[in-house]
């Protein structure tokens, strides 16, 4: 018999070493104790630059900033049904397969609907040995859109009509209508499966302190490849081996996680031997590469990354010019972008024209729709002066009122990528005259989310290629406590309309044409400016195997962290 569940609204190198202390596929392949060694436990060290407060990464991301590293280290220690490999392709995990068109698990009917169908393997289970079951996805999905809750809005809620139990294994999930990412549902990218056992009661007593119960740090209890033995806040966790892990035992047998929030400490103990990888964002790739250069025993490797972005601010922005298009296109014409990839990056990071990456295997399909901008200073200044505005004798431009104009470009403290961005940004705008204020928002304010959503001129930030952040309904306003995704609070029913048909289109050459009308209307109104996709550099070191940058934007290392092992 079915069950119907409805939806709810739901210099840096050797000299600081010494001050260290001491110290879509078939299968991922299963761990398991062979080719193990028995002599001694394997144990590494790993390294992150952030200080976590919470070991989900739905709740981290739930604000206006994240804390570097949460995402790849739930995945150390959580599951979900399904899980990205390093190439970019979706791998079963808990479940038994993910739903495709070819194995009859996802099935698109005749009055445009759709059902995906997923089955959890039998041996899946939680860190206390719970069988993970359909009432933990039933549970995920309640929880998920709560709007009580300060949890991201994930688009696929809004497709989503209800699921039907088959099973205590078996749940079909009812679309309203298609979505081309309906199989990342129960996954870390879309509703990652919580535990009702264990969470469900403390949800329906108290949800102003659901998000803060010690279950997400001291207490987690997830599904993955290691269990938690210890957390510390401000200085480290380890965890072990899950014996029970649906894909076998992991090769390795403790893994020590240390929040470093300094990049130069945490290098300093990458040389110094106490650190083994480095997982996360946050590092400048000009610095790793020299510390690779003077590493014998490890190496550097870099992800491809989403883009790094001034994110306008389309609804409140001041000074008001900034409404206007053109000088928006200006202050890009502007930026010398490859100069600044050349100074920050080593020349490694591609000019980011559009929010599409360009390593995706659409882009070249869409780059003709994508209005680029070349550095050209006269043109900025043309572009300034056909708004009206009147250079001053300071060489600064002044608006219709004799007023010296200036705009405010910040971003988060902590990431010295970003920061030297706003820095360079900002004297380029000066040297065609608009003045420009930096600010370097400190770790206090980073996730104050009405403080975030107030900026008044521009916000650098990294942002993955998700067009749904841009819509109209995600824009971070009062009535929705400033918890949308929409950072600019640009709103344009013509991009919504453009960005709901990619979304919901599934035949390939209907959506890659909605793909290149929403690239061509966000690169040419420019509720963004794009300054370079930045790689998102690692340190590896040669002991330990079968750790490897991922090759994919959304992808990331530790994957397949149970396969990890020491030499």
């Amino acid at each position: 018999m079915h069950l119907r569940v409805p939806i709810v609204s739901i210099a840096v190198l050797v000299s600081i070493a010494g001050c260290a202390g001491p110290g879509r596929s078939t299968s991922i392949p299963s761990g398991g104790a062979d080719g193990r060694a028995t002599a001694a436990p394997q144990r590494i060290t790993i390294g992150i630059l952030g200080n976590p407060y919470t070991l989900s990464q739905a709740i981290n991301t739930g604000g206006t900033g994240s804390v570097r590293g949460v995402g790849e280290t739930e995945k150390i220690i959580h599951a979900g049904l399904a899980v990205r490999d390093g190439t970019g392709n979706l791998q079963p995990e808990l479940a038994e397969a993910v739903p495709s068109l070819d194995n009859g698990n996802w099935r698109v009917l005749p009055d445009g609907r759709m059902e995906t169908t997923w089955k959890i393997k039998p041996n899946a289970q939680w860190h206390d040995g719970v069988p993970v079951t359909a009432a933990d996805l039933a549970f995920t999905l309640r929880v998920g859109q709560d709007k009580d809750l300060a949890l991201p809005g994930y688009p696929g809620f809004r497709t989503l009509d209800a699921m039907d139990v088959v099973d205590d294994h078996t749940v079909t999930v009812r679309w309203k209508r298609p979505f081309i990412e309906a199989d990342t549902l129960f996954t870390s990218e879309f509703a990652i499966p919580w535990p009702s056992h264990l969470l469900e009661q403390a949800y329906l007593a108290d949800k102003s302190t659901f998000l803060s119960l010690p279950f997400w740090t001291t207490d987690y209890v997830g599904a993955g490849p290691f269990k938690l033995r210890e957390f510390v806040r401000d200085s480290h966790m380890v965890v072990e081996a899950f014996d029970g892990y649906v894909l076998g035992r992991p090769k390795l047998d403790q893994i020590q996680i240390k929040f470093i929030q300094d990049p130069n400490a945490l290098i300093a103990n990458v040389l110094a031997g106490e650190v083994d990888v480095t997982i996360g964002r946050g590092f400048n790739l000009e610095q790793l590469l020299q510390v690779a250069g003077q590493w014998p025993t490890g190496r550097m490797e870099s992800s491809p990354s989403s883009w790094v972005a001034h994110y306008v601010q389309a609804l409140t922005p001041n000074p008001q010019g900034l409404g206007d298009v053109r000088f928006r296109r200006g202050l890009l014409h502007a930026l010398d972008r490859q100069g600044m990839s050349d100074a920050l990056q080593a020349g490694q990071a591609p000019v980011a024209h559009s929010l599409l990456e360009v390593g995706d295997p659409l882009y070249k399909a869409v780059e003709p729709q994508i209005v680029k901008y070349d550095y050209e200073p006269r043109r900025a200044t043309a572009l300034f002066e056909e708004m009206g505005l009147t250079r001053g004798a300071d060489g600064f431009f002044r608006d219709a009122a004799g007023q010296r104009l200036s705009v405010e470009s910040r971003t988060n403290a902590e990431d010295d990528v970003k920061a030297k961005i706003v820095f360079s940004g900002a004297d380029y705008w000066r040297q065609v005259g608009i003045e420009t204020e930096t600010v370097i928002v400190p770790r206090q304010l980073a996730s104050d989310r009405e403080y975030r959503a107030t900026f008044p001129g521009f916000d650098l930030v990294r942002q993955p290629f998700e067009p749904e952040r841009l819509i109209s309904s995600e824009a971070a306003l009062p009535e929705n406590r400033f918890n949308g995704k929409n950072r600019t609070r640009y709103q344009n029913p013509e991009l919504d309309g453009y960005v709901d048909t990619y979304l919901t289109t599934i035949p390939q050459a209907e959506r890659t044409g909605a793909l290149g009308r929403v690239v061509h209307l966000i690169s040419d109104q420019l509720p963004a400016l794009g300054v370079f996709y930045a790689p998102e550099p690692k340190l590896i070191g040669n002991r330990v195997l079968n750790v490897k940058a991922a090759e994919a934007p959304g992808s990331d290392e530790t994957w397949n962290a149970h396969l990890w092992q020491v030499r």
